[in-house]
């Protein structure tokens, strides 16, 4: 029976062995303050501080995007161990999707062609949508953000910390050197033990010295590059951050849109007791009177913007295109025929067709030049002189001829 044993070089595994055991020693006495120890220099140490902000707070970055992105504990940790073994994760509904379903299903039990059954329905159609923008959600922030990030801490992040791993050694090594070169010295004109001299003893630790110095210098220069490629690779995370605000945008848009849509189809349904839709930008919720018109995506009339900015047919007013947002009452609105087409300048304003009619009432302060309108559900500023107003007979018509 032939046993086939590993080959081993005893002479190498005394050496590494007897490496082993010096740094062990050295580091011993490190800690306790019985030798000195090769500082490094302080560029050296400001790479090395920024890496491990950058690890720290990038494990801490990922970990809370991935709580975000899928607040079950339980998930993330099946998820984990799916990528681990390279299998295909599980199909889940999100809270968000049995929502759905059961609407769905209590609606067409109820009865479809009942007033609740079909606002159940509808409503569940509409989460559908939510929890299908949800789940590209939590897709696309996976592949713009937390797994480049997440690819960081597992490629680079680990080279480098392998790599300062065995920097550390070797300076370990070289204290040690370093010592035993010290030590030779001491022995100098003694007399010769083991029938080795002093000199001879001296001159092995300088070699030695030399090429520990020479392995830490090297070494050294190797981490040193890779620690100062932190600041390209933060540069690239800044890309991942922007491209996941981006989808973060797309996302709340795409709900905004599902639920305007959901208030639309809620309306039409009518009933003994019809939906009212709300205007959130309008809702008497924001105590500072600011209603999102930096964010850009409601329309809000309470800007200032320059002259003229109204278009054509204007008289290009000096008066500052400004109003406040107010609250329209039933007896406040006239019915406005619009004249021509218009293309809103900006988000205050409301696009107009030709010939559509609209409700308008007057801004508040009034201002020469605008009016307050609302279409549907938007609401904005609408250019006097493209309406004619329909209501009351003491309203001039509106045109371009007006001296403004």
């Amino acid at each position: 029976m032939n046993i086939n044993l590993p080959n081993f070089n005893v002479k190498n595994l005394v050496k590494e062995a007897g490496s082993t055991l010096s740094r062990v020693v050295q580091l011993t006495e490190e800690k306790l303050g019985t030798t000195e120890r090769t500082e490094y220099d302080n560029e050296f140490q400001n790479l090395a501080e920024r890496a491990d902000i950058t690890k720290t707070w990038t494990e801490k970055l990922v970990r809370d995007t991935e709580t975000v992105l899928i607040p079950n504990p339980q998930n993330r940790i099946e998820d984990f161990i799916f990528e681990k073994i390279e299998k295909t994760k599980p199909q889940r509904l999100s809270n968000l999707e049995h929502l759905a379903l059961d609407m769905i299903e209590a609606g067409g039990d109820f009865g479809q062609d009942l007033p609740y059954g079909q606002a159940l329905i509808k409503v569940g159609q509409a989460e559908q949508k939510l929890g299908q923008c949800e789940r590209d959600f939590i897709a696309s922030s996976g592949i713009c953000f937390t797994q480049p990030l997440r690819k960081f801490l597992d490629g680079e992040m680990k080279t480098i910390t392998r790599e300062r791993g065995i920097l550390e050694t070797k300076r370990l090594d070289l204290d040690a050197c370093k010592n035993r070169v010290k030590k030779a010295r001491s022995m100098l004109g003694q007399q010769a033990k083991d029938g080795v001299s002093p000199e001879a003893v001296l001159e092995q630790a300088e070699r030695d010295l030399r090429v520990a110095q020479a392995e830490f210098d090297r070494q050294s220069e190797i981490t040193k590059v890779l620690l100062d490629g932190i600041s390209t690779s933060q540069a690239s995370h800044l890309r991942h951050l922007h491209a996941f605000v981006e989808t973060q945008v797309r996302y709340y848009k795409h709900c905004m849109d599902a639920m305007n849509n959901l208030q639309r189809d809620l309306a039409n349904l009518g009933g003994p007791t019809p939906y009212v839709p709300i205007d959130i930008y309008n809702d008497g919720d924001d105590v500072s009177g600011n209603h999102n018109a930096a964010a850009g995506i409601g329309l809000n009339p309470g800007v200032a913007s320059g002259s003229g900015s109204g278009g054509a047919g204007l008289g290009g007013s000096s008066g500052a295109k400004r109003s406040a947002n107010p609250v329209l009452n039933a007896d406040q609105l006239h019915r406005a025929r619009v004249l021509c087409a218009y293309d809103a300048k900006d988000h205050t304003e409301l696009n107009l067709n030709a010939n559509e009619v609209i409700f308008v009432t007057e801004c508040s302060p009034v201002n020469p030049d605008y009016m307050y309108g609302k279409q549907g559900l938007l609401k904005g500023l609408v250019p006097r002189a493209f309406l004619e107003m329909l209501d009351d007979d003491e309203h001039d018509t509106y045109t371009g001829n007006n001296a403004f």
